[in-house]
């Protein structure tokens, strides 16, 4: 599925974000400013996707959902900036990055926290390919209420691996999994490089070894849970 979407004329909003309006919200450390000042050039609030601009009813988890559009200065973004928007807004989101005549979808599965409700559990970011900014948009996913719809924009930007009918949380959570084991390899094998003593160098070997078994344990797990929820087909 193409992740840039044509949103209907009444959910335009078009406000330009102001940048301390998230630095207060967000408790915006002086190292997180200095990332605004360095790759943002200008944040707008595009659209809102509510009940009464596209018609959807709202569920708990997802009674709007907010577009942003994020023009840098410079062919970079740290996902901290992302963070700190997510921190500051309320409802669920999806960025759009702009940068010299390219496009990029971003969004990171955002859900009210089961222990606080006041506050938000917010996703590693999945972002598209960047495109040019005249490729065409397809409509809206067919949706039953804004809940549904919101697991149809992210799945957009997610893996061919990830099973369509998979619950969306349970399918991050695998995703998660992936991304932090992969991380954990390569430190592992940093560390390797670093080290010089042979004893040491062995044992860290041993370690390399089991988190890539455990890495392949969980991409045959992402495929085998994929292939249960294949149709059986007859003969």
């Amino acid at each position: 599925m193409n992740a840039f979407f044509e949103y209907p004329a009444a959910a335009a909003f078009g406000r330009i974000l102001p940048k301390n309006k998230i630095y207060e919200r967000a408790g915006a450390t002086k190292a997180l400013k200095d990332l605004y000042i360095t790759q943002v050039d200008q944040i707008t609030w595009t659209y809102k996707l509510a009940p009464e601009t596209i018609n959807l009813a709202a569920v708990k988890s997802v009674t709007e959902i907010q577009i942003f559009s994020i023009t840098l200065r410079m062919g970079k973004l740290d996902y901290e900036v992302l963070r700190a928007i997510d921190r500051a807004i309320p409802f669920p989101l999806i960025f759009e990055i702009l940068w010299a005549g390219r496009r990029q979808v971003v969004a990171a599965f955002k859900r009210p926290s089961e222990a606080d409700s006041t506050k938000w559990v917010v996703s590693d970011y999945f972002e598209s390919k960047w495109v040019l900014e005249e490729t065409p948009r397809q409509p809206l996913p067919v949706a039953l209420d804004l809940g549904a719809l919101y697991e149809q924009m992210l799945t957009a930007l997610m893996t061919s691996e990830a099973s369509t009918d998979e619950d969306i949380q349970a399918r991050v959570a695998r995703m998660e999994a992936v991304r932090a084991k992969t991380r954990e390899i390569e430190r592992i094998k940093r560390r390797l490089d670093r080290e010089k003593q042979f004893n040491k160098r062995v044992a860290i070997n041993n370690e390399l070894r089991v988190a890539k078994q455990r890495l392949v344990e969980l991409q045959q797990l992402e495929l085998a849970e994929a292939d249960e929820r294949q149709p059986a087909t007859s003969e």
